[in-house]
């Protein structure tokens, strides 16, 4: 019994710093969907459905992409469709750059995988409370072509995150 008791109680201790610091980052959602190793379908969104409670706080929404050199671009467009509660909804063109000028990726990590954290809506106050349902598309093209990517290579993981704006430094 006493081996139990402690296994239990270091299992606790465990999981109340695991809490503790994963919420220290002012994070209210962090997810990632993986893309299928044949790419990135263009007519095939990434879909993330956010219950949001609070109408006043301000939020930072990044979209997160994970690639790999076997991504062949120095930029990626993306469509990102925001349906709210209420029935509305917002429709964003985005482009980000993903290598610098000399063709270096922006992107964080020492291996072939680089994950980039790229602003979707900055200081952002969701107007309803209810469920948001984002879904993100690749609206990439080759030059002079008018039908896009079918199937867009290298990105390996599309994520969403929304963290409170800190309210320090105003």
């Amino acid at each position: 019994m006493p081996m139990r008791a402690t296994i239990l109680k270091s299992g606790l201790i465990i999981l109340t710093v695991a809490l503790l610091f994963s919420c220290e980052d002012g994070s209210k959602y962090d997810r990632y969907v993986a893309i299928e190793r044949a790419g990135w379908k263009k007519d095939v969104p990434v879909v993330f459905e956010v219950l949001i409670r609070d109408t006043l706080s301000k939020n930072n929404l990044f979209l997160n992409i994970r690639n790999t050199s076997e991504y062949g671009y120095s930029n990626l467009f993306l469509i990102a469709d925001m349906h709210h509660p209420n029935g509305q909804s917002q429709r964003d063109t985005l482009e980000y750059k993903m290598t610098d000028v000399y063709g270096n990726w922006l992107g964080k990590g020492y291996t072939d995988l680089k994950e980039n954290k790229l602003f979707y809506k900055e200081s952002f106050v969701f107007p309803n409370s209810g469920t948001y349902r984002i879904s993100i598309r690749q609206a990439m093209r080759r030059r002079g072509e008018l039908s896009g990517i079918s199937s867009l290579k290298g990105i390996v993981d599309v994520g969403l995150r929304i963290e409170s704006v800190s309210e320090e430094g105003r």
